[in-house]
């Protein structure tokens, strides 16, 4: 791995350890010339289905994408960066075992959706509001009333609604 700094081709590996639930290696590397230290992480690169948007066309998996997708809809709420990555990996792994050469765009947003849905239900309803193209408020009410009615008691997640019907 060529140093970052000072570009010298060859640099030691320091540490190495497991990340992003095993599915990376997080190497800490030291460069001999320049003594900088930087760390870089390793994947498996494998492919990944097509993703065939609503209009039929396929086109190419895009991981940035869905990044950006899912920290819109978390923008501005508690939620670790760690948990994002997590729930990146969920959907990865969801996608190469599907074992299907394209995957339609419509299961693609179901899966975030999913995970969004663990990890906070305020972004859950963002990303619904834009995927499922609410018109009214009354889809708000109808997605907010569908989470209310089933809660998950280990999410630890405050309620959309306060029980007593007032704002705090």
């Amino acid at each position: 791995m060529q140093c970052p700094f000072c570009d010298e081709r060859a640099t030691r590996v320091v540490d190495s350890r497991l990340a992003a639930e095993g599915s990376q290696v997080r190497r800490r590397r030291e460069c001999p010339a320049c003594s900088a230290r930087f760390t870089t992480f390793e994947t498996a690169e494998l492919v990944l289905p097509r993703i065939v948007k609503s209009d039929g066309t396929p086109e190419p998996f895009d991981e940035n994408k869905l990044r950006q997708g899912i920290e819109r809809a978390l923008y501005k709420r508690p939620v670790a960066a760690e948990a994002i990555d997590t729930a990146i990996i969920h959907i990865l792994q969801r996608l190469r075992t599907d074992a299907e050469r394209e995957v339609a765009s419509r299961q693609l947003g179901e899966w975030v959706m999913a995970e969004l849905r663990e990890l906070d239900q305020v972004a859950y309803v963002r990303f619904a509001s834009v995927y499922r193209r609410f018109e009214d408020v009354n889809a708000f009410r109808e997605e907010i009333e569908r989470l209310e009615a089933a809660p998950d008691p280990d999410s630890g997640q405050l309620s959309l609604i306060d029980a007593g019907g007032k704002d705090r």
